[in-house]
């Protein structure tokens, strides 16, 4: 019988040399990527195999997935590995093969800052089941310590209004006057193109879709 060798979407022992002491977040009690706080959690890269552990239903938590086939998923994932600037980062409850939480960090190769990169962090969702494990706040940092990690000179985010307060708990921070984020929507019904404008400052929330910054993390002074 031929044994199926599973397939890392970036190599995992770069999560082993994060510093999660370097993070303003406070953990009670203290857990890491590395140790997570329960033997049955692990945090890891995305499988290739994680098709079959609910990753798929697990973002459809946060938005709308559609019906994706095998393939698909399959496809996607060569995709971003062989584009190296993908690192989806997950949370297994091993007794159950199930993911349970996980977040996007993508990677901008720029021009600017003598064609330095910059992260930005997507899709975080966890099984709300899972409260009161701080995984929400494990998945964040790990995921904006690994930024740091791979030379970004800053990472962004869009969130809602009800999680700045969250987020600012992990290091990131409003930049004033530079806190609007626009977008421009490509997969509604209408053919017009719709040209959202909304404030942080003013209380008005970006969503998961929204494609302009207005948060940045505590590893860089930059805001361009």
């Amino acid at each position: 019988m031929v044994q199926y060798t599973e397939t890392y979407l970036y190599d995992p022992n770069v999560l082993l040399k994060l510093d999660f002491h370097r993070s303003p977040a406070k953990f009670q009690p203290f857990i890491s990527a590395a140790n997570p706080g329960e033997s049955w959690l692990q945090v890891r890269p995305l499988k290739d195999t994680d098709y079959d552990r609910g990753f798929l239903q697990l973002l459809s938590q946060l938005t709308n997935v559609g019906n994706i086939t095998r393939t698909q998923f399959l496809t996607r994932f060569s995709q971003m590995k062989a584009s190296g600037d993908y690192y989806v980062t997950v949370i297994e409850d091993t007794r159950k093969g199930e993911i349970i939480g996980a977040a996007s960090l993508i990677i901008e190769r720029k021009f600017i800052h003598n064609c330095a990169v910059r992260g930005r962090l997507e899709d975080v969702v966890v099984n709300d089941t899972y409260r009161g494990k701080q995984l929400g706040k494990l998945i964040v940092v790990t995921v904006s310590l690994l930024a740091e990690h791979l030379g970004c000179y800053k990472m962004s985010l869009d969130c809602k209004d009800k999680l700045i307060k969250f987020y600012e708990t992990l290091g990131y921070v409003l930049i004033p006057g530079n806190s609007n984020s626009m977008t421009i929507r490509y997969d509604e019904d209408t053919p017009t193109l719709k040209r959202n404008s909304t404030s942080a400052a003013t209380g008005a929330a970006g969503d998961a879709y929204q494609t302009n910054s207005q948060f940045y993390n505590f590893f860089s002074p930059f805001c361009y």
